[in-house]
């Protein structure tokens, strides 16, 4: 017998020696082959002492199941794709059963059944479960694509379970997720976000922390100091602070996402009435913000840009930006390269 371990003995009728005894169960390490690829697994079987050297082992049909679906499960770790175990807590974290997930997704009605107890999903379907996995409003448009395969009450019911679970997530992290969606195209180190990747939390500190010195903090103010500190972070140091991507713009640069950026939950960010009956947002610090994120390089360039745009009105920072080669060197909407960051005027 290969080598195995004890798990326990069982008082059975036994099949190989047709007697009623104990017998041991015991667990080990196997190979198979799936889809012509080796994998190693933990299988379970019985072991009968009293049965003939080449005959002394066998499996109970819902051993062999589980033997079955531990093989595959070994596969699809192997290959990177979801176990049959985290399929079933996708379906359950949305309260739906194996049909209505199926349905939801425009596949088979029998389709989640398999793959949560036989066949081995392929890289497709593997990805449109990843993408409602922690993503509740991209099972809403699932829904609203596929709508006709339910009925019209299972349809809300279904939708329902849906809202609940995005309730559920909160403001901040389905901002987050908006957010961070923007710069899907921007996943790795670049001369257009400064070699940084976007860093939501230090974005916010960074946003706190220029708010705590600079009183008159208007959103157009802000868009161009944030690219004044990542400029400068990045001519200094080689390195951006926040990871944002900036555009060319009338107001001079501004970051792609801006809108949702300004939605963050943990920004103090108020509307308010100009003299003029114009709605603006003005930042304020937010209480109780992480300042530990930010280095103290970061903090370094944070003060210089500070120090020297504090009491700029929004118009004269424009007008400063506007002189700035970085901006004269790209045309309107195209992307700010950070190569040309090292050519800021001195502070």
């Amino acid at each position: 017998m290969e080598a195995s371990t004890l798990i326990r003995k069982v008082h059975m009728d036994c099949p190989l020696c047709d007697k009623t005894h104990e017998v041991e169960e015991r667990k080990r390490f196997a190979t198979i082959t799936l889809k012509g690829d080796k994998v190693t697994y933990e299988e379970r079987f019985y072991f009968c002492a009293n049965a003939d050297d080449e005959e002394n082992e066998f499996e109970t049909g819902s051993m062999t199941n589980e033997n079955l679906l531990n093989a595959r499960n070994a596969y699809r770790v192997k290959h990177g794709l979801l176990t049959s175990d985290e399929i079933v807590a996708i379906r359950e974290s949305y309260g739906l059963s194996q049909v209505d997930l199926a349905r939801l997704l425009g596949w088979g009605e029998a389709t989640i059944s398999r793959y949560e107890s036989k066949a081995i999903q392929d890289e497709a379907y593997d990805t449109m479960l990843r993408l409602i996995k922690d993503n509740p409003l991209q099972a809403l448009e699932f829904l609203k694509k596929n709508a006709d395969k339910f009925p019209g009450l299972k349809r809300l019911e279904v939708r329902s379970k849906i809202v609940e679970k995005l309730d559920s997530y909160g403001k901040e992290y389905l901002t987050r997720q908006a957010f961070e969606g923007e710069y899907a195209s921007f996943e790795e180190p670049s001369d257009s976000n400064g070699f940084a990747l976007l860093d939501i939390d230090k974005l916010e500190a960074a946003i706190s922390y220029i708010a705590e010195k600079v009183s008159n903090l208007f959103k157009v103010k802000l868009m161009k100091m944030l690219w004044y500190a990542d400029a400068l972070s990045y001519k200094e140091n080689g390195v951006a602070i926040t990871g944002l991507v900036y555009r060319h713009n009338e107001m001079g640069a501004l970051p792609i996402g801006h809108y949702s950026l300004m939605n963050l939950e943990k920004l103090n960010v108020r509307e308010e009435v100009s003299i003029n009956y114009d709605s603006m947002l003005h930042i304020y610090p937010s209480k109780g913000m992480d300042y530990s994120v930010l280095s103290d390089k970061d903090k370094s360039v944070l003060d210089a840009v500070i120090k020297k745009f504090k009491n700029y009105k929004a118009q004269e920072i424009v007008d400063y930006m506007h002189a700035e080669k970085a901006y004269q060197g790209t045309n309107p909407g195209e992307i700010i390269p950070f190569s040309m960051a090292k050519e800021i005027r001195a502070f």
